[in-house]
């Protein structure tokens, strides 16, 4: 269990380096599609990552940090010497990104304990 966490973390690390590195990059590679639908699927994937990376972790304090991730890297890059754009629009497309991404992490592990809690009851009815 200590080395898959220690491996989703190295994953999760490389995910954030490569993030960082696309959105700050004054002239990034070209990527076919909506900037919105990649922000999202960015700020998807580093939050699924984070929850399983660090499965102890307050859900809402992942949320926070990636949310702020996402401001952070707006306002870096309204650098002029970067020449990006800073777009607020992009930030609320991670925000809501990282909420529904956690939303359905939490779910999930709701879902799971209720089964483990329903699957232990029936075992102690049967060793009655």
């Amino acid at each position: 269990m200590i080395a898959r966490a220690w491996i989703l973390r190295a994953i999760l690390a490389a995910a954030l380096v490569f993030t960082l590195t696309m959105a700050w990059l004054p002239h990034p590679p070209e990527v076919p599609g909506n900037d919105k639908l990649q922000h999202i699927g960015a700020f998807a994937t580093l939050s699924a990552l984070a929850a399983a990376a660090f499965p102890q972790a307050s859900l809402f304090r992942i949320g926070e940090r990636l949310s702020f991730l996402g401001a952070l890297i707006e306002v870096v890059q309204n650098i002029p010497a970067l020449h990006r754009d800073c777009d607020i629009m992009d930030w609320l497309a991670d925000t809501l990104a990282v909420a529904v991404t956690l939303f359905l992490v939490w779910q999930w592990r709701r879902t799971r304990e209720q089964r483990r809690m329903r699957r232990d009851e029936a075992v102690e009815r049967q060793s009655s």
